[in-house]
């Protein structure tokens, strides 16, 4: 079972050699940041190498958030670990930004185009709705560093489906953009929701669980037969346990130990590590161009990590001047 834990128990082994405590510390926080991108990364080559077989968007949807609700489930069903019904609501609200609709976009995104492109499109694309939305909704006033490292993202992403040696699909980018912006809404809603990261990933499987399991059973949606034993395994541990579940819990703990900031550096590095596993999974080589294209959206978003941001305006009460 999944539940939190303060990050002090990470940190509370034997003292190393020659290390500080804020260095110690610092280094269990880029072993849990390591474990995370190399889940993130391996998630989009998974799936893009089933989605292009025998199985499709459907099963891979099915097999995260089934296995991902029975694996979750002890944490807030069990007594004394119970949720308010205003937090299953908001359960609801992130099923339909960062559930099913997020899984699908995706999955659709990496069929239609590749594993380097989507995971270079989908993650990186994230921190720019963030900041645009935060800045138009939640008031919030991103610095001239984070805009210019936006840019440079944006500008990236444009050099990427430039340069690729197949023209793009349009549907496919399409998809892996509405993908970023359901990432970014839930994001900015979970800041304020008061719910862990295990809670809300539990919601999230649980409540798309539900919407969706009847409808792919009812409608005969599963290929699940055409698919050997084999791969069927090997989607429902690492659809259901390591991306539902463990990656849920490793990226927290990054966070917690390293910073917030931390969040936006690690998703940053996501492209680069999926291009690299891309090559002997799926045989996609980058070209240079679309190589050096990946290292600017990396550039850019380690940039506006790194850019402090400024406070929310706020209004003056009225009366006052």
């Amino acid at each position: 079972m999944l539940s939190e834990q303060p990050a002090a128990t990470l940190t509370s082994h034997a003292p190393a050699p020659g290390l500080s405590p804020a260095a110690r510390q610092r280094l269990v926080g880029l072993a849990w940041a390591a474990v995370t991108v190399c889940i993130f990364s391996g998630w989009f080559v998974v799936t893009r190498f089933s989605v292009t077989r025998e199985l499709r968007v459907w099963d891979v949807t099915a097999l995260r958030f089934g296995i991902g609700a029975l694996l979750l489930a002890p944490a807030i069903l069990l007594p004394g670990r119970r949720l308010s019904r205003a937090a299953w609501l908001k359960g609801l609200a992130f099923a339909c930004l960062w559930g099913v609709p997020f899984v699908i976009s995706v999955a659709l995104g990496l069929q239609l185009t590749s594993a380097a492109r989507a995971a270079s499109i989908a993650p990186t694309l994230m921190p720019v709705f963030a900041g645009v939305f935060g800045f138009l909704f939640l008031r919030e006033r991103p610095s001239a560093m984070r805009w210019l490292g936006y840019a440079a993202i944006l500008c990236g992403l444009i050099a990427l489906v430039g340069v690729g040696a197949a023209p793009p699909n349009p549907l496919g980018l399409l998809a892996l953009a509405s993908a970023s912006a359901l990432w970014a809404t839930y994001t900015l809603l979970f800041r304020g929701s008061g719910l862990n990261a295990v809670q809300s990933a539990a919601l999230i499987c649980i409540w798309s669980a539900i919407l969706f399991l009847p409808v792919y059973l009812g409608l005969g949606l599963s290929r699940l037969a055409a698919a050997s034993p084999s791969e069927i395994g090997f989607q429902a541990l690492y659809q259901g346990v390591l991306m539902s579940g463990v990656a849920v819990v490793t990226f927290n703990r990054a966070v917690s130990l390293l910073g917030a900031a931390a969040a936006t550096a690690i998703i940053a590095l996501i492209p680069a590590v999926a291009s690299l596993f891309a090559v002997p999974v799926l045989g996609e080589v980058p070209t240079p161009a679309e190589a050096a294209a990946i290292a600017a959206i990396v550039a850019g978003v380690l940039f506006a990590a790194r850019a402090p941001a400024r406070p929310p305006v706020s209004k003056p009460p009225k009366g006052r001047p």
